[in-house]
């Protein structure tokens, strides 16, 4: 009889915290990085693990953005340092501060992008959207946002990242 009724309060607890998910106003938060003195943020929801930037294997016959793999956890990830890759930087300089963040599994890509400095996490009430500049954009370019400090952060949609033309194309 005491089983029943713990089993019937848990059910309610559970049916309590399902409605209040529904209800709750959901806030958009971010990893934020450095490259090439800019700021990036990358949705939370998209990123994955963090690692320090070492133990890199180059890879021949591939563009300069194309940092080489790494092995992440056991499994071989595509490391793309992405200030190369953006044009923000000529070359690739990994610094003992460089992390690698892992894109998150669940994007099937087995990726990981070069980050300069992490800067920490940032939420939606942190930060102002910045009006949309004219001219053409790259799909995984988000919006722009503006930080208490005056500072500008771009959005990149990691998702749309992992499946752009030239992100996949690393062969020269």
């Amino acid at each position: 009889m005491a089983n029943r009724e713990a089993l019937r309060q848990l059910q309610a607890r559970l049916a309590d915290r399902l409605q209040q998910v529904r209800t709750d106003v959901r806030s958009t938060s971010w990893l934020a990085v450095e490259c090439g003195r800019h700021g990036f943020l990358f949705p939370l929801a998209t990123a994955g693990e963090i690692f320090p930037a070492s133990a890199l294997m180059p890879v021949p016959h591939t563009v300069p953005w194309f940092a080489g793999v790494a092995n992440l956890r056991g499994g071989l990830h595509g490391v793309i340092d992405l200030a190369v890759f953006l044009g923000l930087e000529p070359s690739v300089q990994l610094r003992d501060a460089s992390s690698l963040i892992a894109l998150n599994p669940t994007l099937g890509s087995h990726s990981a992008v070069v980050v300069q400095r992490l800067a920490g996490l940032r939420a939606a009430d942190q930060l102002e959207a910045e009006p949309e500049e004219g001219g053409p954009r790259p799909a995984f370019a988000g919006g722009r946002w503006r930080d208490a400090g005056g500072r500008i952060w771009q959005e990149i949609d990691l998702a749309a990242l992992s499946r752009h033309e030239q992100f996949l194309a690393i062969a020269r």
